[in-house]
Parts: structure tokens; C-alpha cells; sequence
């Protein structure tokens, strides 16, 4: 039997145990996720226009991420910046940098499948340097609050890339164990593993929905699953320290399982009451513009909730002043915020930002 302490490397980490993985509790619980996430996938598809989605749910997770971390900025800051990063605070392009390492990570996992290369990619794109699987020794998981240590991960490279072989072994040779026990169990064995320096938390979170992609079971990367470990944190460390110190895999399993049915759910609604927010939007920016208000002009009001005079003027091929003139004519009537930013000029879309961060 494999003995663990909390102050000792863990070097002789544990393959995930496949005899563990689906007992009758865990199965129940893993056909309600698939549920409730097959209807997440189904709407997120049957939107006119999915860019809403990608553009906004992920830079939601990622300010949720990286605030497990401590990394803190707002929501306001985070949209006011998309498109403007140089200028933003560096809590603030941290996270942006962490949208775009899910985005990377998307593309890689259809161009090269998800392997320990994926996550060397992730987590490079987070801390917006090159990263590689450490090796240098002396790497500690303390209580912030006491300092004891509670764990040590695996040292040395080579350890590290075998144990990270596992992992991706893991992943690719389980077809017959439901995908979704296999991101939860294959979450555990990262965040176990911690291969990198830093980074590992919000690399590992991406990984859980890059894995759901790549298994087929979401055709676009929406999960929203670190608001879920916002709310139940400290669940979240007990039950990741228990599989740890007393192989207590079932109640893990079960926690990321509840997650995705609650996310899922949570998300479906999220993207109902997008749709009918753009559907009344649309009647009002109709009648506010006297028919001037295009598809088009309307799309880009709802890619992003801060929109700028540029954006109106490339995705609908006008004017200057013609997409002032629209976005003007939709402050006074009250349904967007003008707003000035130094030089910049924010038209707000207020109504859609209560609707993402409700």
C-alpha cells in the first residue's frame, strides 16, 4: 500500500484507481450530469449567433478561476478591456490571458488532441511565459492560514512527465468509464501531480472543459464550473485532500458530478434569458431607430456588453457617423450606457451584463 505524507514528495503517486470509478452511486449521478449537460450543449447550438457565448461565459470563468487564486478584478474591468488589454490592470490581463488560453487550448485539443503538451500550452498562455513541468525541487502546499503543510507534490522532471504520462493514458484508454467520472478522476490527478511552478489550479479548471470537448459531449467550451467551486470551496479542498490521505474517491466524484448538473442547469437558464433579452432588445432598438437597427447592429450589441464605435462601424459596414448615430440613438432611448473611458468612447449594454453576472 502506498504510504503518503503530507511533508514527503509524493512520488509514488497512484495510477487512478479504474475498480474505484463506477459504482452505482457514482453512475446515478453521472447520468444526471450527462442530462443536464446534453441540454447545455443543445442550447448553446441552437443559438442564432454562439459568438455571445464564446465571447462572454469563458471570460466569466476565467474571472472566476482566477479568483479561487486570489486573483481579483471586476467584471466591469474585464469587458472594458477586451479589446483593450495594454491599458488594463495586471489582475485584470491575467485573467484575459486566461480566456485565451482556454481558446488555445480548444484549438489544440482539434488539431492535436489533449495531451501533456496541451497543458504545458495552457499554462504558458496564464502566466504569459513559457512554462515547463518543474524541476527543481521544494514545492509545498501550505494552509494559508497556519502554514502547515498539507501536501507535497511529485519532484523531479522526470517523475513529473511519467506521472503526466499516466494521466494522459488515463484519459484516452478509458472509452468503457463514463467520460465524465473520467475528467472528474483525471482532475484530481492533476491538481495531484501539480506539474508546473504555478498555474496549476486555472490550468487544471481548463483542462475539465477541454476534456468535455474532446470527449464529445460539449461542441463549445461553456461550462462554467469554477463559479460552482467559488461556492462550495472549502467541499472542494476537503474532498480533493481526501482522495489524497484516504483514497475516498466516491465523494470527490460526486462533488464534480453535482457541479456539472448544477452548472449545466444553471447555464441553460443563463442562455434562455439571453435569447429573450435579444428577442424584446431587438423589438425596442427597432422602434427606438426606426427600423435602422440591422441584424447585424444588433449581433454586435450582444458579442459583447460594452461595445465601441469601431465594432458597429466593421461588422455592419458603415459610417463614423452612422454607428454613432445608432448607438447614440439607443443610449437616449435609454437601452445602452454612454460612457468615456479617456479617449474611448463604451456604449453599455446593461441589461445583457445583468443578465451574465445574475
Amino acid at each position: 500500500m502506498t504510504t503518503w505524507r503530507p511533508d514527503m514528495p509524493y512520488n509514488d503517486l497512484p495510477a487512478v484507481p479504474r475498480d474505484q470509478m463506477e459504482t452505482h452511486t457514482t453512475l446515478k449521478a453521472a447520468i444526471a450530469a450527462n442530462k443536464a449537460l446534453a441540454k447545455l450543449d443543445q442550447a448553446a447550438k441552437a443559438m442564432p449567433n454562439p459568438t455571445v457565448l464564446i465571447n462572454t461565459i469563458p471570460l466569466l470563468e476565467a474571472q472566476a478561476s482566477s479568483e479561487i487564486e486570489n486573483i481579483v478584478t471586476t467584471t466591469d474591468a474585464l469587458f472594458r478591456h477586451v479589446e483593450d488589454e495594454a491599458n488594463a490592470d495586471g489582475a485584470t490581463r491575467e485573467t484575459l490571458r486566461y480566456r485565451r488560453a482556454l481558446r488555445i487550448g480548444y484549438d489544440h485539443i482539434h488539431d492535436r488532441g489533449l495531451t501533456t503538451s496541451t497543458a504545458i500550452e495552457v499554462c504558458s498562455t496564464i502566466k504569459g511565459r513559457e512554462m515547463a513541468l518543474r524541476s527543481l525541487p521544494g514545492t509545498r502546499i501550505a494552509n494559508p492560514a497556519t502554514g502547515a503543510v498539507i501536501y507535497s507534490p511529485p519532484e523531479g522532471r522526470d517523475i513529473i512527465a511519467t506521472k503526466m504520462g499516466e494521466w494522459e493514458h488515463f484519459i484516452h484508454t478509458n472509452d468503457d468509464i463514463d467520460a465524465l467520472i473520467v475528467m472528474a478522476a483525471a482532475h484530481y490527478q492533476f491538481e495531484a501531480i501539480h506539474p508546473f511552478t504555478d498555474g496549476n489550479g486555472r490550468t487544471g479548471r481548463i483542462l475539465n472543459v477541454l476534456m468535455l470537448c474532446h470527449a464529445g459531449l460539449l461542441h463549445l467550451p461553456v461550462l462554467y464550473l469554477s463559479r460552482y467551486i467559488i461556492d462550495t470551496k472549502k467541499q472542494y479542498y476537503r474532498c480533493l485532500s481526501a482522495v489524497t490521505a484516504e483514497s475516498a474517491w466516491e465523494p470527490w466524484l460526486l462533488y464534480i458530478l453535482e457541479g456539472v448538473t448544477r452548472t449545466s442547469e444553471a447555464t441553460v437558464r443563463k442562455i434562455d434569458d439571453i435569447r429573450n433579452l435579444q428577442d424584446d432588445f431587438a423589438a425596442r432598438a427597432r422602434a427606438a431607430t426606426k427600423g435602422g437597427a440591422d441584424s447585424e447592429f444588433q449581433a454586435a450589441l450582444f458579442e459583447q456588453p460594452y461595445c465601441r464605435i469601431a465594432t458597429v462601424m466593421d461588422r455592419c459596414n458603415v459610417s463614423r457617423p452612422t454607428a454613432t448615430k445608432w448607438l447614440a440613438t439607443l443610449a437616449d432611448a435609454g437601452m445602452l450606457h454612454d460612457r468615456r473611458v479617456g479617449k474611448d468612447r463604451l456604449f453599455i449594454n446593461r441589461e445583457f451584463l445583468q443578465v451574465l453576472t445574475a
